[in-house]
């Protein structure tokens, strides 16, 4: 969320790496740059910071270079179930550092949302019926971004045996209710935000305060920029099926209270 989220994983992510032993990181970049979308060079910071993968939201394309950036560079995943002339791709299958292969593919929910998207249940389902949990995916990550806990508990649950983490997106706030599913999948409602948490969803308050409290707007929002939580999700699976064995919330720096995977790798 904005310079401070940013900062936030340029300073934290690659002690992370190497303390935890990660093989793989996937980064939602939605509100990096100013708080709306994410450009190009915001992005190769996240990458340069240790990233492996760069996924999308809703603001997939408030920054208009991201539109040429989605199309060439492969790291970066858009939304599955966005609009059909939209560049980039919705799912990909990468290489960790070890040679496993990881999909990562990400889905926009209908509830609450500004815009319909399109069924994303039926776009995950044709996603993951290609790539057999275990088979040439040894691990699958599904990024849903979207507003209702009802509607990503529910991604969850269809996706429970058939993918190795299901983590929420989109509201900013880290939830509590880190669980393994039947049938091996870890499950996170919200992964929460890289950001200021001295603020409204990682905005300086003062706007957001104004609006709420009269109606009318007099600025526009800007990102606050005080000491950032890096906030997310670490999870451990088994090679040969795929299914997550251990799933701990993250969070390090900022207000937030510490947390992280017991011990620490």
């Amino acid at each position: 969320m904005g310079r401070a989220g940013r900062q936030a994983v340029q300073d934290r992510l690659p002690a992370l790496r190497q303390d935890w032993g990660l093989d793989f990181v996937v980064v939602n970049g939605e509100n990096a740059s100013n708080g709306a979308g994410l450009t190009a060079a915001h992005a190769q910071l996240l990458f340069d910071a240790g990233a492996d993968c760069v996924t999308l939201g809703d603001h997939a394309f408030d920054q208009k270079d991201m539109l040429q950036a989605a199309e060439s560079e492969t790291r970066i995943i858009r939304p599955l179930n966005y609009a059909k002339v939209a560049p980039g791709r919705g799912f990909r299958l990468f290489e960790d550092r070890r040679g496993r292969k990881v999909l990562v593919l990400q889905v926009l929910g209908q509830v609450f949302m500004k815009r319909p998207f399109d069924d994303p249940f039926s776009h995950v389902e044709r996603v993951l019926k290609a790539h057999p949990l275990g088979g040439r995916a040894q691990a699958i990550v599904v990024d849903v971004h979207c507003e209702a806990t009802s509607e990503k508990m529910a991604m969850g649950q269809f996706c429970a045996g058939k993918a190795s983490l299901v983590v929420g997106t989109h509201t900013h706030v880290p939830t509590a209710d880190a669980q393994i599913l039947p049938g091996g999948t870890a499950y996170l409602s919200d992964a929460g935000m890289c950001g200021d948490y001295d603020s409204v969803i990682g905005m300086d308050k003062e706007e957001p305060l104004r609006r709420f409290i009269t109606g009318m707007p007099k600025a526009r929002f800007q990102p606050a920029l005080g000491e950032a939580t890096l906030s997310g999700v670490y999870v451990q699976t088994d090679d040969r099926t795929g299914r997550a064995t251990e799933i701990a919330m993250v969070r390090q720096g900022g207000r937030l209270s510490p947390a992280g995977p017991e011990p620490a790798r």
